[in-house]
């Protein structure tokens, strides 16, 4: 597993756009998200009251793919991108998203502007030609 955070961090630990996939009502929603990954778990700036965001109250088991990586997880919401407690993931965020963050799109006063974390259950990455499948420790 060790050899594959180290993949996920050195790939992923910046700004990366994703396909994120959810299920609702019987059928799959993908989107592409900008993310960031840490630490086992990818960080999204959403808004609360967003498909993604109703679609994994129903159902927080969620797909995710990216350049050379598929993976499953457990998406939940952080709530909002301002409270206190977010404050040093948000520092993080407002670091790898400086080219757009602060485009207009986000409106930072607004308590639906929330952090989604995805935290990784299983996945696989590959590198080099080599093949790592990681499991949550």
């Amino acid at each position: 597993m060790s050899d594959a955070r180290t993949i996920m961090a050195e790939r992923f630990g910046k700004d990366s756009l994703l396909a994120l996939a959810t299920c609702a009502d019987g059928h799959p929603h993908v989107r592409t998200v900008d993310a960031y990954y840490e630490d086992g778990a990818f960080y999204v700036i959403t808004y609360a009251l967003s498909g993604k965001m109703q679609q994994m109250a129903e159902n927080p088991a969620v797909a995710l793919c990216g350049d050379w990586f598929t993976g499953h997880g457990v998406g939940e919401s952080m709530g909002w991108f301002g409270a206190e407690e977010n404050r040093l993931i948000a520092q993080k965020l407002r670091t790898t998203f400086a080219a757009w963050i602060d485009n207009g799109h986000n409106n930072f006063d607004d308590q639906n502007t929330i952090i989604l974390r995805v935290r990784l259950t299983d996945g696989v990455v590959f590198a080099n030609g080599v093949r790592y499948e990681f499991r949550a420790e």
